[in-house]
């Protein structure tokens, strides 16, 4: 009886065990991106910054709707929905596109009569009917707000503004941002005595839009001159964090 077949296994698992544990590690655990490598002689500071920038809204939005009342709920409705069809058509002739028109709103409840020491007591129904509206000629804005309260809406909020597509006025603000984080870094290197090798890292906060005043219209009488409306400007900003390498 041999036991050549068994003893050549023996010796071929041996020596790939030996070839496994002499291989270089990082052959055999691949490595992940590597991390900067900073000089021992090296200072990193870090610098936080923000900035802003402006331009003249070019989008409105606002909602505008119909509140109606009546001694019972299918009234109500019936009353509201006559009122709307014709605020409806009203925002169609402005020329505001169907895409920028969105119910936000449809209710209809009772109305109580509240008296000392007795249970609440039903007096009637109120209905409404609430859409939002994205205007997207800002200049318009006025005579639009006056179509729609002569068409019956008695409940108008906003308008607020905006920048239909701000990208470009979040870059300017990031470049404002990055050019204040070096300075501030030349500004330390300098008291250190020291120059600013190179920036090792920049990190984004979240952007901030500068609230603007809103209007609220309720109940507005169709006779009333033109509502004035004056958009200001749309202030959008950029927050960095950012690591700078310092040294001599």
């Amino acid at each position: 009886m041999t036991f050549r077949p068994l003893a050549a296994a023996l010796v071929a698992a041996l020596a790939l065990g030996t070839l496994a544990t002499s291989m270089p590690s990082h052959a055999q655990t691949p490595s992940g991106p590597a991390a900067p490598q900073i000089a021992s002689d090296s200072t990193l500071l870090s610098v936080s910054a923000r900035a802003e920038a402006s331009r003249a809204p070019d989008v409105a939005t606002l909602s505008a709707g119909v509140v109606t009342n009546a001694a019972d709920a299918n009234a109500a409705l019936r009353a509201n929905a006559e009122q709307m069809n014709r605020l409806m058509q009203a925002i169609r002739a402005a020329g505001i596109q169907e895409r920028d028109v969105q119910t936000s709103g449809l209710n209809i409840h009772p109305q109580y009569r509240h008296s000392e020491n007795e249970a609440p007591v039903i007096t009637g129904y109120q209905a409404s009917n609430t859409v939002n509206l994205k205007l997207r000629d800002v200049g318009r804005l006025g005579q639009v707000l006056d179509a729609l309260v002569a068409s019956g809406a008695n409940q108008v909020n906003g308008p607020s503004f905006e920048i239909d597509q701000p990208e470009a006025v979040y870059d300017e603000a990031r470049r404002k941002a990055l050019d204040l984080a070096r300075q501030r870094a030349e500004m330390y290197a300098s008291a250190l005595d020291l120059r600013v090798r190179r920036i090792v890292s920049i990190s984004e906060g979240g952007g901030f839009v500068q609230p603007m005043p809103m209007m609220r219209m309720a109940a507005m009488d169709a006779r009333a001159e033109s509502s004035p409306v004056s958009p200001g400007e749309t202030t959008l900003s950029a927050s960095l964090d950012v690591v700078f390498e310092l040294g001599r």
